[in-house]
């Protein structure tokens, strides 16, 4: 991995983040140890961000020998909720720079963008949020094992019920002990790590979020993200009335969406196509009118810079 992608500390995680589009979803993999691939590795998954309004869910996970797990005590891994922010960081920076450290702990985050989140929830085949974090936490487990990390125990803080969670992941790793549970990351050291890595980054991301759409940002910031906080509700009162919030909002939350509606924001409706509707019939020669086109190319007209500046997407499937 270069430098330019290498994650060694909080600048050069704010660095990454800022470089890419904060529209879309990521994934970044640390470096994986040479002892993790040899060696019976334990593998800890949580999130964060779950509930916010605001901002992108992360999910991490973080992985090490089953024989160095007392490293993870020796960073102070602890419940991620309990430790305040300059801990985390701590810790964080610990993990990618003590070479105690770096040659026995992997981890990876999967940043999930407001917009994947919203657009999951909304679409016509609906996603729920539990089943994107599932997708999410899996992937990034697969990912792990794919690049050699010889995975024998997994332990997961749950989304629903823990002993569903529990089954599902045991079908799909049926070599590996899983163990999910409730609040995970105070029980778990290495849960507690991913909690971490995953809570730093979120945090960090919220740090140099670029507005794209011009927003004017008042001076109290926007908060935390999360519903209950009174400058993230002054700031969910900005809006554009025909195109709504910037896409640093999940505007699939009732909390989004009952501005709107409390804020005169302009409603609109899209038809449905009518069930039993016949599909077109695609032809396999040409239509009688293609003979008479015109074989100069057509000039092609550029999108107007209203649509630009909004970041506004042609949509042709839900």
């Amino acid at each position: 991995m270069d430098s330019l992608n290498t994650i060694k500390c909080l600048e050069s995680l704010k660095n990454y983040i800022k470089r890419q589009d904060n529209s879309k979803s990521f994934v970044y993999f640390s470096s994986i140890p040479d002892i993790c691939k040899t060696e019976k590795c334990i593998l800890g998954v949580d999130e964060a961000g779950r509930g916010p309004v605001l901002g992108p869910m992360v999910y991490g996970i973080a992985f090490c020998p089953k024989s160095n797990e007392s490293i993870l005590k020796d960073l102070g891994c602890a419940d991620s909720k309990q430790l305040n922010e300059q801990q985390r960081d701590d810790i964080f920076v610990n993990t990618n720079q003590k070479d105690y450290s770096t040659e026995s702990i992997g981890w990876a985050t999967n940043v999930i963008s407001p917009n994947e989140i919203s657009t999951s929830m909304l679409r016509r085949t609906k996603r729920s949020l539990n089943e994107v974090s599932m997708d999410s936490a899996i992937s990034l487990i697969k990912t792990a094992i794919e690049n050699g990390v010889n995975v024998a125990e997994i332990f997961v803080d749950t989304v629903g019920p823990p002993e569903k969670y529990q089954a599902k992941l045991k079908a799909i790793f049926p070599s590996c002990k899983v163990t999910v549970a409730k609040k995970a990351d105070s029980t778990y050291p290495i849960v507690s790590l991913a909690s971490i890595c995953a809570k730093v980054s979120r945090d960090h991301a919220l740090k140099v979020w670029e507005f794209r759409e011009n927003v004017e940002v008042p001076e109290d910031g926007f908060g935390s993200g999360y519903p209950g906080d009174p400058v993230t509700k002054r700031f969910l009162r900005n809006f554009e009335p025909l195109f709504g919030y910037s896409r640093i909002v999940r505007f699939s939350w009732s909390t989004a969406s009952n501005q709107l509606e409390e804020n005169n924001a302009v409603t609109i409706e899209f038809e449905e196509e009518e069930e039993g509707s016949e599909k077109k019939v695609k032809l396999a020669s040409k239509k009688m009118t293609a003979f008479f086109k015109s074989e100069v190319p057509v000039k092609k007209f550029k999108r107007h810079n209203f649509f630009k500046e909004r970041f506004l997407e042609d949509v042709i499937d839900f």
